[in-house]
C-alpha cells in the first residue's frame, strides 16, 4: 500500500484535529494529557473514614449515602495496613468500556464538561450493561436502585447540590473533603494497563513526622 504525502498530511492532520476535539493533547515535558483528567490516590495515607464518598452522594444526591456514592472505600477487618484498604474511583478511562456497552447514548462524553464520561439518567433505561461492562472490580459504574438509573463519577461536572465551581476544571467533592489529602488529580494520563498508574505517594515529611512511613 502506498500513500502520497499529500494524503499523509491530510490523514495525519485528520488525527490530530480528532485527538484535538476529544481532549487529548502533549504537556511541555511531551506526556499524554486527557483535558478531563484523572483521580489519583494515595491507599498508604487513606485512613478510611469514608468522608469522600458520603461527600460524593451529598453533592450529587443530596444525601448522605454509601450505596449512592460514586467512589468506593472498601475496608478488610482482618486485614493488615496497607492491604486493609483500597479505595476504588472511577478510572475515566480513556476508552471506556461503560460508554461503549451503553445502546442509548445515555452514558457519553459531555462535551460541556472537558468530554468527561458521564450518564444522562433521563436517557438510561435501566440495562446495566454499562455496569457489567466494567472490568474493574468493584465496578466503577454503579446501578441506583432508588431512582432506577446507573451513574458514575463525572468528576462533579454535574453536581446539582453543590454551589461551587465543579467538575474538571473546578472541585471535585473527595478532592476537597478527604482530611488527609489522599486524593490528587491530574490530566496527565496514567497507565491504562495497571492500577500502579492510579496510585501515588502523596506523603510528605510533615505525614512522617506523625510517625507514619513515607515510602
Amino acid at each position: 500500500l502506498t500513500i502520497s504525502r499529500r494524503d499523509f498530511l491530510k490523514y495525519s492532520g485528520m488525527t490530530i484535529i480528532g485527538s484535538s476535539l476529544l481532549g487529548f493533547s502533549l504537556d511541555a515535558a511531551g506526556q499524554e494529557t486527557a483535558a478531563w483528567g484523572f483521580l489519583l490516590l494515595d491507599p498508604k495515607k487513606c485512613q478510611g473514614c469514608a468522608s469522600c464518598m458520603l461527600a460524593c452522594s451529598l453533592v450529587h444526591e443530596g444525601v448522605t449515602s454509601f450505596s449512592r456514592s460514586r467512589i468506593q472505600v472498601l475496608q478488610n477487618s482482618f486485614g493488615k495496613w496497607p492491604d486493609d484498604i483500597a479505595v476504588s474511583q472511577c478510572r475515566q478511562c480513556v476508552n471506556p468500556a461503560c460508554v461503549a456497552a451503553c445502546p442509548t447514548g445515555a452514558l457519553h462524553r459531555d462535551p460541556f464538561h472537558n468530554n468527561v464520561a458521564t450518564v444522562n439518567r433521563f436517557k438510561c433505561i435501566g440495562c446495566k450493561q454499562c455496569v457489567n461492562a466494567c472490568p474493574y472490580a468493584p465496578g466503577r459504574a454503579i446501578w441506583n436502585a432508588e431512582e432506577g438509573h446507573s451513574q458514575k463519577c463525572d468528576l462533579c461536572a454535574a453536581a446539582p447540590y453543590w454551589r461551587e465551581k465543579s467538575g474538571p476544571n473546578g472541585k471535585k467533592a473527595c478532592l476537597e473533603i478527604c482530611p488527609v489529602r489522599a486524593i490528587t488529580f491530574t490530566t496527565i494520563i496514567p497507565d491504562q494497563a495497571s492500577d500502579d498508574g492510579y496510585i501515588v505517594n502523596l506523603r510528605d515529611t510533615v505525614w512522617g513526622s506523625l510517625g507514619f512511613p513515607t515510602t
